[in-house]
C-alpha cells in the first residue's frame, strides 16, 4: 500500500489526486494499523531521504510538503537524531536542504517553539530552523537623522490610516509632502513598510489594507522597475517569514499591483540567484506566480465553455418564445367579415414580451462571451510573455555558471566535476568505528542503512543541478501551454548555441526528443 501511495504521490507530471488526499490516506492508515503501518511509512521516508539527491526537484518539493504535513498530525514526532549528521554536510547538500525545508514548513503548520521542542533529541538541528517570523520594520526605532525624518513620516501615515483617510487623500499627501523631499525610493520605503506593518497582524489585516490603499501602491508602482522595488521592500519586511512574504506578493499580484514579469525579474535578481540551491523561498514565489497566471487561463476557458452552453440554451429559449408568438399571431378569426386576432390580446402582449426578453438574454450572453474571449486572448499573451521571460532568465543565469559544453554534456558529468578533486571519503576510514551504546557503526543509520557524511558535489555544480531541475519541472508541469509557443521559443531561447544541458532539461520536461541528447 505504501509503495502504491508514493508511486501516485510522486507521479509526474501530476498525481491522479491532490497531494492532500494522499496525506489523509496515510494518516488514516497509520491510525487504523498503529502496530504496522507507521513503521512502513518511516522506512519509506528513510529510503527516499537516502536517495534525495537523485530525486526530481518536483518530487522533492512534494515530499517536503507531504512529510511536514504528516508530522504535524502526529505531534511532530520523528527520530531527528538519525539525521543530525546533515549538519556535517555542506549547506548545499540536498539532504541538509531537505531537513531545513521540512522544519521551515513545520513552523508554518505550528509555531517556532513547538518545532524546536520536537528536535530536542538532536538540538544541533536548531541551526536549520528558520528565524522567528517577526516582521523587520525599518521605522520601529529611531537611528539616524534620515531615519528620524522617515520615522516621522511613517507615524504620520499610520495616523492617517487610523483616521480612515481615503486613498486619494493619502496620494495627495505623498505627492505634496513625501515625494518632493525623499524621492521615489524613500517614498516607496516609507509607504510600503508602514502599510505592511499595519497589515502584519493577520492575513485579514493584510487584505483589508490592500483593498483600502491598493490604489496608493498602484500609483507609486506603475511600471516594472518600481514593482521590483516594491517586491524588494516586501521581502525585506518579511525576511524572517518566507510564508508571509510569499502571501503578500501573491495577494498583490491578485490585486494587479504586481505583474508576473516583475516577479520573475525579481526572482532572478542576484541576491535570489545565490539562494537557488539553498532555499525554496524564491522558487515558492515563482511557482505561485506561474500557477496564478496559468489558473487565470484555465478559469477563463471554463467560463467561456459555460457561456457557450448558455448561448445554446438562450438560443433555444428565444426560438421557442418566437415560435409561440408567431403561432399566436397566426390565429385569426373573422368578425363582421374582417380578419381579427383570435388570441387574447393580453396573452399576445405577454408572449411578445417573452420573445423580446429571450432575444435580449441571448445578445447579453453573446456579449459576455466576446468579452471573456478577449480576456482569454490577453491572458494567453501574458502567459506567453511570462514563459519567454522565464526561459530567458533561466538561460542567462545557467549559461554564466555551467561548465563548457565541450567538457560536460550530461548531469552525471556535472556531478563528477568536483568529486574528482575531493579527498578520500572519511566515512571509509571510520566505517568500522563502533558506537559503544548500541554496537552499530557510528556512521550507520538507526534502521541499519549506511549514512554518508560527505557530499561530493561542489556548490557551483549543485547550483547548476538544482536550477536545471527546476527548469525541467516548470517545462513539464506547463508543457501543454508551452507547446503552442515552441516556434518562438526555439527562435528566441533554444537556439543552436544553447548549452546542451539547458536544451536537455527543457526537452525532457516537454517530452520532446532531440537527436544526440
Amino acid at each position: 500500500m505504501m509503495r502504491l501511495i508514493f508511486l501516485q504521490l510522486l507521479m509526474l507530471p501530476q498525481p491522479p489526486f491532490r497531494p492532500t488526499y494522499y496525506t489523509l490516506v496515510i494518516i488514516d492508515l497509520c491510525k487504523a494499523l498503529p502496530g504496522a503501518f507507521p513503521a512502513v511509512v518511516a522506512g519509506a521516508v528513510r529510503a527516499l531521504f537516502e536517495k534525495i539527491a537523485d530525486l526530481d526537484m518536483e518530487c522533492r518539493t512534494r515530499l517536503i510538503l507531504w512529510f511536514s504535513h504528516h508530522l504535524s498530525n502526529f505531534q511532530f514526532i520523528w527520530p531527528w537524531e538519525e539525521w543530525a549528521y546533515v549538519l556535517d554536510l555542506p549547506k548545499w547538500a540536498p539532504q541538509r536542504v531537505f531537513v531545513q525545508e521540512v522544519l521551515e514548513r513545520e513552523v508554518r503548520l505550528s509555531y517556532w517553539d513547538k518545532v524546536k521542542q520536537s528536535i530536542e533529541n538532536a538540538p544541533g538541528l536548531a541551526e536549520l530552523l528558520p528565524p522567528k517570523g517577526a516582521p523587520n520594520f525599518k521605522f520601529s526605532v529611531e537611528e539616524t537623522s534620515e531615519g528620524n525624518g522617515q520615522h516621522a513620516l511613517s507615524v504620520d501615515l499610520r495616523t492617517m490610516v487610523k483616521g480612515r483617510a481615503s486613498a486619494r487623500e493619502m496620494i495627495v499627501w505623498i505627492e505634496e509632502s513625501v515625494f518632493p523631499v525623499h524621492g521615489m525610493e524613500g517614498t516607496l520605503n516609507v509607504v510600503v513598510q508602514t502599510l505592511l506593518d499595519i497589515g502584519s497582524k493577520s492575513f485579514t489585516h493584510l487584505i483589508t489594507v490592500l483593498e483600502r490603499y491598493g490604489q496608493v501602491i498602484a500609483k507609486l508602482c506603475g511600471d516594472q522597475d518600481k514593482q521590483v522595488m516594491l517586491i524588494t521592500e516586501i521581502d525585506s519586511y518579511w525576511r524572517n517569514n518566507s510564508q508571509m512574504s510569499a502571501v503578500a506578493i501573491d495577494r498583490m499580484m491578485g490585486y494587479r499591483l504586481l505583474s508576473n514579469l516583475a516577479i520573475v525579474r525579481w526572482v532572478f535578481s542576484p541576491a535570489n540567484i545565490e539562494q537557488f540551491h539553498l532555499s525554496d523561498r524564491p522558487w515558492e514565489i515563482l511557482r505561485n506566480t506561474v500557477s496564478k497566471t496559468y489558473n487565470r487561463v484555465c478559469d477563463l476557458r471554463k467560463e467561456i465553455l459555460s457561456l457557450k452552453k448558455s448561448i445554446v440554451s438562450a438560443e433555444e429559449a428565444a426560438a421557442t418564445a418566437k415560435a409561440e408568438l408567431v403561432a399566436a399571431e397566426s390565429k385569426l378569426s373573422l368578425m363582421d367579415g374582417e380578419p381579427v386576432l383570435g388570441e387574447n390580446p393580453v396573452r399576445l402582449k405577454r408572449l411578445k414580451s417573452y420573445a423580446e426578453k429571450a432575444k435580449e438574454e441571448e445578445l447579453s450572453v453573446r456579449e459576455s462571451l466576446e468579452a471573456k474571449e478577449a480576456l482569454l486572448a490577453r491572458a494567453l499573451d501574458e502567459f506567453e510573455a511570462l514563459f519567454l521571460s522565464l526561459y530567458k532568465n533561466f538561460l542567462n543565469v545557467l549559461t554564466e555558471r555551467l561548465p563548457s559544453a565541450s567538457t560536460c554534456v550530461t548531469l552525471q558529468g556535472l556531478k563528477s566535476i568536483h568529486a574528482d578533486s575531493m579527498a578520500v571519503d572519511v566515512e571509509e576510514s571510520s566505517a568500522m568505528e563502533v558506537d559503544d551504546e548500541n554496537g552499530r557503526p557510528k556512521k550507520s543509520q538507526l534502521n541499519g542503512g549506511r549514512m554518508s557524511s560527505v557530499y561530493n558535489v561542489g556548490e557551483k555544480e549543485q547550483w547548476c543541478l538544482s536550477t536545471l531541475g527546476y527548469l525541467k519541472a516548470f517545462s513539464r508541469q506547463y508543457a501543454s501551454e508551452i507547446w503552442p509557443h515552441m516556434e518562438k521559443l526555439d527562435a528566441e531561447v533554444l537556439t543552436e548555441d544553447v548549452h546542451p544541458l539547458i536544451r536537455k532539461a527543457v526537452y525532457c520536461g516537454l517530452r520532446r526528443p532531440v537527436d544526440g541528447l
